[in-house]
């Protein structure tokens, strides 16, 4: 186990860095150039110098001057001592702007990850041990219709329903207007307050493919030689069904569990941005479209990292799941 990590660390380390050469090319080639808008700017000022004069003096001043080999090695070498520069949208330091807005989105994923999985799994156990009954095709017709509508529809209607109907929420925002009148407590509750909706949205749109996953493993696995010999020998369903199927539906579902730890740290774009969640997925996307190189590489540098961590890790959890399983 030891060697077989190793080895997978110093292959994932060869690969981030060509990950991050590719994130560093295409930011480079992005028709959205920070330094030019920056640069006509300045030119149209009364009395400027122009556009050319600007645009050669903000490139130096950037680093831009540079091809992109010699300045992704000049990125790198200046990451790998932990300095990643200021963000030039938000003008502060990437690391300082990152941290101000990452946990929010951090605590809306996480949330919505555990309700995703309190929901998901047994619904999806159920609707498999109930094959073709009516609960069966309750559970896989909600499924699809979470599967098939766009997150800004489900939005929209829980902000119809619940903050212009029967106004239990407001419509934006993360804080209410008396916000700096309350005590900490109270401060607490309303933030809470206004991430119910967000984090609702977030779960109904994600739920529905979990749970059919579940389904379709729990409806394998019971299909199975050894369910069929487990009956025959007398156990009862409940034990057939969650001492020995659940446990083998599992190992499908360690991939996704895995898997979804980049997710915790990527934000939710278009939820963020329909509630006006300062988060980190609405903070990188305007980051990126103006062309903030700085932050938009550490912030899809980190994204990179967390995605090889899942990934071995999901390895490694094969072989705690299933000991059928062994890395050899």
């Amino acid at each position: 186990m030891r060697k077989y990590i190793v080895k997978r660390l110093l292959l994932s380390v060869m690969i981030l860095f060509c990950v991050t050469f590719i994130i560093y090319t295409l930011l480079r080639c992005l028709p959205a150039s920070y330094v030019e808008t920056t640069a006509m700017q300045l030119a149209s000022a009364p009395g400027a110098k122009p556009y050319e004069e600007w645009l050669e003096q903000l490139n130096a001043a950037y680093g831009l001057d540079q091809e992109i080999l010699p300045g992704y090695i000049t990125w790198l070498g200046q990451a790998l001592r932990g300095q990643f520069g200021d963000s030039w949208k938000y003008a502060m330091p990437v690391l300082d702007k990152f941290n101000e807005v990452i946990w929010l989105s951090f605590i809306m994923g996480a949330i919505a990850l555990l309700l995703e999985l309190i929901i998901a799994i047994p619904l999806g156990v159920i609707a498999a041990t109930k094959q073709y009954s009516r609960t069966d095709y309750a559970i896989t017709a909600g499924a699809l219709v979470g599967i098939s509508l766009p997150t800004f529809f489900f939005a929209t209607i829980l902000k119809l329903i619940f903050s212009v109907k029967l106004g239990w929420f407001d419509l934006y925002g993360l804080v209410g207007r008396d916000f700096a009148l309350l005590d900490p407590v109270g401060q607490f509750l309303d933030m809470a307050n206004h991430l119910v909706l967000p984090i609702a949205t977030l779960v109904i749109v994600s739920v529905g493919s979990l749970m059919r996953y579940t389904r379709t493993n729990m409806l394998e696995v019971l299909n199975s030689d050894y369910i069929r010999t487990a009956r025959a020998k007398g156990l009862s369903e409940k034990k057939v069904i969650y001492e020995h199927a659940f446990r083998n539906t599992l190992i499908p579902l360690v991939t996704i569990i895995g898997g979804s730890l980049p997710g915790l740290f990527s934000g939710a774009l278009i939820t963020e941005t329909l509630f006006t969640i300062p988060g980190i997925g609405y903070t990188s996307f305007e980051a990126m479209r103006i062309g903030d190189i700085p932050f938009s590489m550490f912030y899809m540098s980190f994204l990179a990292i967390l995605t090889l961590a899942s990934n071995l890790i999901s390895d490694i959890l094969y072989a705690v799941v299933d000991p059928r399983v062994r890395i050899a």
